[in-house]
């Protein structure tokens, strides 16, 4: 008897993933049907980021999120990830090696070293934070350099 009502459901689900797909801008939404593992890692990294946001979290934890994704689709997934986090008003926690990264998302940066927060900044502060001055705070506070210096420069 309700046989009618599930395929409605189904149907009318299907459309709603569709349309939501289409904003991601890869394609998914014709592919809605093929097995994820025939997708990139950045289809598959955009993909988990709608899916996250579509059950509406309390808190995102992106730990690293676009460390293994090539620079092309580590950019689209952070663009969608900071359209996300506006668009849905989330709150959301971003760990990244990547010092650019860290400056240019977010309100509020925090700096760690050997498990310790060293450096907390936002506001005005962090708007007017820049690579350098990031290393000089850094200088400043441990009395030493980074250990991979070159390869932080290298990010700007």
């Amino acid at each position: 008897g309700f046989k009618w009502l599930k395929r409605s459901l189904n149907h009318t689900m299907r459309e709603y993933f569709k349309a939501e797909l289409v904003q991601l801008k890869m394609g998914l939404e014709d592919r809605m049907k093929e097995n994820l593992v025939m997708f990139s890692c950045g289809q598959r990294q955009a993909l988990t980021l709608l899916m996250m946001v579509l059950s509406k979290p309390a808190l995102i934890l992106l730990d690293e999120h676009t460390a293994a994704l090539d620079p092309k689709n580590a950019e689209i997934v952070l663009d969608l990830t900071n359209k996300f986090i506006r668009e849905f008003k989330l709150t959301s926690m971003m760990i990244t090696h990547n010092m650019s990264h860290a400056i240019e998302f977010g309100n509020r940066l925090l700096m760690m070293d050997k498990g310790e927060i060293i450096f907390d900044c936002e506001g005005a502060e962090k708007r007017e934070l820049t690579m350098e001055k990031l290393m000089d705070k850094f200088h400043a506070i441990r009395h030493s350099t980074f250990a991979n210096e070159k390869a932080l420069l290298a990010n700007e």
